[in-house]
């Protein structure tokens, strides 16, 4: 291969500095990797087998971006350290900063959440433009380069030491060659095959946990109505509590006057891809309030299916020996059930832990690669605790079930969850571990405890809380 990124040996330059890091994913994982990496080495190539589409579209190796993506306050402050200015241009660009609780409109498992004051946010638009945003601002450093059309097929080195990544060209030539650099990221997302790999280089198998409720998403997006541009986010949620298949939705509103919407049901209460059921579906939830909001919307585009939501987490952090050089983070190393809206803060804070072991170690330093896959599986623990622990509560889920530890805290949970729907304090408490704004050990301050051992007191908002104002920008739909 004639690129210049190829077969040479990268040398060090200053005190260890490396020469060369190959970042492998160009999604929001693997270019915020890149950013960091960008300021402690003289050249960062970024490795991804899709061409990126000029603009906020589509793109072939990410076909989950079509439903809906919130980028929870954790995320979004995670990527503000690394790339200032970030929020703003995506509400430059048409995304909504919603406050939260006050811009969500909630049916909980055990009722409606109030609408209080701001204590946190999230970003509310389309995959695309989330990425395109980030995308183009780490593209425009000095020192950092996108090989597009381009798939990693193996690691170079050894079990000791990772030097590099064989790469070939997507297209009808297929050439081949190795890029060799001082450390590799694997941020391939959903598709990574770095246990592969390790396995390839002599290292043992790593362990693969998944839980998988079965569930199905089915996204359209619709016209929203004239006058809508605050209009709260809505999402109906499943009871998991009761032994029927998990049906929910969310209606967010996003880039262009538009609405995303995404149902979403589990094994045995699956959605369609027919148009004529989509509604229909919505009608089945625990309440129609956004059947109603869209009966009278125009659709703008089909009904987009995607299977792609198990939970999978690999545990590279328990190897009994880990290559110099490899780092594994972002969906390959922690996948998410997408209707937690976990995946890409996870991430964005998993690049702001790769950030500081560099800082503080030097990214020539022994056992640097293996402090971060320490780092970064602690960051994505809270997250799988959250999302397995309810998913597999679902009738027809896989997975290992709980330990009784776990099933006692369940319990501790769930009378949490429904002493937040009355309890301005729990309710604070908890946003603060949904937005991924504070751990999980935030809802066992005393406080939070107190509050849920006292219990909710009275019964939850029966009702939406959306506003009549709200609700009349929609037109008259059916109750």
């Amino acid at each position: 291969m004639s690129d210049p990124n190829c077969g040479s040996t990268p040398r060090r330059t200053g005190a260890g500095r490396p020469r060369r890091a190959v970042v492998l994913g160009g999604g929001m994982a693997g270019m915020l990797a890149a950013a960091v990496l960008a300021d402690r080495a003289d050249e960062v190539v970024v490795v991804d087998r899709d061409r990126m589409p000029a603009g906020a579209r589509s793109r072939k190796g990410l076909p989950q971006a079509r439903h809906a993506h919130l980028l929870m306050a954790g995320g979004a402050r995670a990527v503000e350290t690394l790339l200032p200015g970030t929020v703003d241009r995506w509400v430059a660009a048409g995304a909504r900063r919603i406050a939260v609780p006050t811009g969500l409109v909630v049916l909980g498992p055990h009722g409606w959440f109030p609408r209080r004051p701001e204590t946190h946010f999230m970003m509310a638009c389309t995959r695309d433009l989330l990425d395109l945003v980030v995308r183009e601002q780490v593209l425009a450093r000095p020192g950092i380069t996108l090989r597009e059309g381009t798939e990693a097929v193996a690691l170079a080195g050894d079990a000791g030491r990772v030097t590099g990544v064989r790469v070939r060209d997507t297209g009808a030539d297929a050439v081949a060659g190795t890029i060799e650099a001082d450390l590799v990221v694997d941020a391939c997302g959903r598709g990574s095959q770095a246990a592969r790999r390790l396995v390839e280089l002599g290292l043992p198998a790593v362990r693969e946990e998944t839980v998988d409720a079965g569930l199905v998403y089915a996204t359209r997006i619709f016209q929203a109505p004239a006058g809508s541009e605050n209009f709260p986010l809505v999402t109906i949620q499943a009871d998991a509590r009761v032994p029927v298949p998990g049906r929910g939705a969310t209606l967010v509103p996003i880039e262009g006057g538009r609405w995303l919407v995404t149902a979403s049901g589990t094994r045995g209460g699956e959605p369609s891809r027919e148009a004529e059921a989509f509604e229909p579906f919505l009608r089945t939830l625990r309440h129609p309030l956004v059947a109603d909001l869209i009966a009278g919307a125009e659709p703008l585009t089909d009904v987009h299916l995607s299977r792609s939501t198990v939970n999978r987490r690999r545990y590279f952090e328990r190897l009994p020996a880990w290559p110099e050089g490899f780092v594994v983070l972002g969906d390959a190393l922690a996948q998410f059930n997408p209707v937690y809206g976990q995946g890409m803060s996870v991430a964005a804070q998993s690049a702001v832990a790769l950030r500081d072991i560099l800082g503080e170690r030097g990214p020539a330093a022994p056992g640097l690669a293996r402090s971060v896959q320490r780092s970064v599986a602690r960051v994505a623990g809270g997250a799988w605790d959250l999302a397995t622990g309810e998913d597999i509560n679902y009738p027809g889920a896989i997975g290992a079930r709980p330990p009784v530890a776990a099933r006692l805290l369940r319990g501790y949970f769930m009378r949490l969850m429904r002493t937040s729907t009355v309890n301005p304090t729990v309710l604070r408490h908890l946003m603060a571990v949904m937005t991924l704004s504070a751990p999980m050990t935030e809802l066992v301050r005393p406080q939070v405890v107190l509050g849920v051992l006292r219990g909710p007191g009275r019964a939850a908002r029966t009702g939406p809380t959306i506003t009549p104002a709200e609700l009349a920008l929609c037109g008259p739909g059916p109750s």
